[in-house]
């Protein structure tokens, strides 16, 4: 396993386990249970995900101490719309069966997300949340809390991936302390379309995924791959016995094109 180290201290395994479109009750609880039982011990949900019961369960099921578990969960548009961020924090902690998470993320920056990370802040000090941040923010979205003397986000999860590798976003992050972390790491299976992937996994008696995922480890790449198929969560996780080297980071530098696959934060209307 591999850790990256948060600006208060907190370390955060860097391959999570995804659970976005996993049904709550015919896939989380065993997807997430076999992720455990693989090795993966950072989960990542959001309360629109409408699986936290489920994660909950796959939880149990695993044996896995719940105090081992990097656990995420998101505060989503309607909650930070109507003032509701600590209301819907706790009923993400009961859904998930815990009396705290290790990271909170606003989920996307629509009106009225510095009263929410004002909130969180709050949650924070208070101890109920190990670390918090957001998600989807571009750098305006990041300058707005600091314009506004805010304590700085810890994470920022955004799309990221070798077609769409944010290099000016990740440096602007990495000057400003905030550790950036990928939502679909894996372009949404497009990287079985990009040859080169196949060629580097052949070099190093890889999978083409592995390649992917390893070029985010060594970018400082927080990483959240989803499958439910057991041999997928599996392979996602291993990962951990191979470098890429030079020539294949340049080979890699060659696939973007700085090209999104999910929406543009900027123009979100959910």
């Amino acid at each position: 396993m591999q850790y990256a180290k948060l600006s208060n201290g907190v370390t955060i395994p860097q391959i999570g386990f995804g659970v976005w479109q996993v049904d709550e009750e015919t896939e989380a609880p065993q997807a997430v249970a076999e992720a455990l039982r693989v090795g993966y011990r950072h989960i990542d949900t959001a309360a629109v995900y409408k699986n936290e019961r489920g994660v909950a369960k796959g939880i149990r099921e695993s044996g896995v101490n719940r105090e081992d578990i990097f656990l995420t969960s998101k505060v989503w548009n309607d909650d930070i719309r109507a003032g509701r961020t600590k209301e819907a924090f706790q009923e993400s902690l009961d859904r998930l069966e815990t009396d705290y998470l290790d990271l909170y993320l606003i989920h996307w920056p629509v009106d009225g997300f510095v009263d929410a990370w004002k909130d969180m802040i709050e949650l924070y000090e208070a101890g109920k949340i190990k670390a918090i941040g957001v998600s989807n923010f571009k750098e305006h979205h990041l300058d707005t809390l600091a314009e506004e003397g805010l304590m700085t986000p810890m994470i920022n999860q955004v799309e990221l991936h070798p077609q769409f590798p944010q290099h000016d976003l990740h440096e602007y992050m990495q000057d400003a302390g905030i550790q950036i972390e990928a939502w679909s790491p894996l372009m949404q299976g497009k990287f079985l379309e990009v040859p080169v992937f196949a060629e580097i996994a052949e070099k190093h008696g890889k999978t083409p995924s592995q390649v992917v995922l390893r070029w985010h480890l060594d970018n400082g790449i927080v990483a959240l791959p989803k499958s439910v198929t057991p041999s997928r969560i599996k392979e996602n996780f291993d990962v951990f016995d191979f470098q890429l080297d030079a020539d294949d980071l340049e080979q890699i530098d060659r696939v973007a094109t700085d090209v999104r696959i999910g929406p543009d934060p900027d123009e979100i209307d959910f």
